[in-house]
């Protein structure tokens, strides 16, 4: 099981051809990903945002959320977590928590200064790719 955080799929709706896109596809096709009504309101809410327009692709958007919808797998998180220094971000280690997430790939500086955390190895998409990509 893997967790994706918001910046890393914005990054995924923001070029097809970048490595936050191609560790998504990567993951949907060689692990299952973690969903949660949490997590998945905080992207759409931040991928509606104004200033982000002119970087999100809509059709990827579009993209992302449908195989988000369709293959992620939903949690629902009973325990609460306060570890990050960002407190919006505990939402993903509370995932990682309750699906047993071996991996949460972040672009977002206050989940990877936690690696490793709770055995839940937190790693940017590129690391990501370079560990897993041979394997799948």
């Amino acid at each position: 099981m893997i967790v994706f955080d918001t910046s890393t799929l914005v990054g995924a709706a923001s070029r097809r051809t970048g490595v936050p896109h191609r560790a998504f596809l990567h993951a949907l096709h060689t692990d299952r990903v973690a969903v949660s009504e949490g997590m998945l309101s905080e992207l759409r809410e931040v991928l509606a945002r104004p200033r982000l327009a002119r970087f999100v692709l809509p059709e990827l958007r579009d993209e992302v959320l449908a195989l988000l919808s369709v293959s992620g797998v939903p949690f629902a998180p009973g325990e609460r977590v306060t570890d990050c220094r960002d407190p919006k971000d505990d939402l993903f280690l509370e995932l990682a928590l309750a699906s047993g997430a071996g991996i949460l790939v972040s672009s977002d500086n206050d989940l990877l200064v936690l690696h490793p955390w709770r055995g839940v190895r937190i790693l940017r998409p590129a690391e990501y790719l370079a560990e897993t990509e041979g394997r799948g």
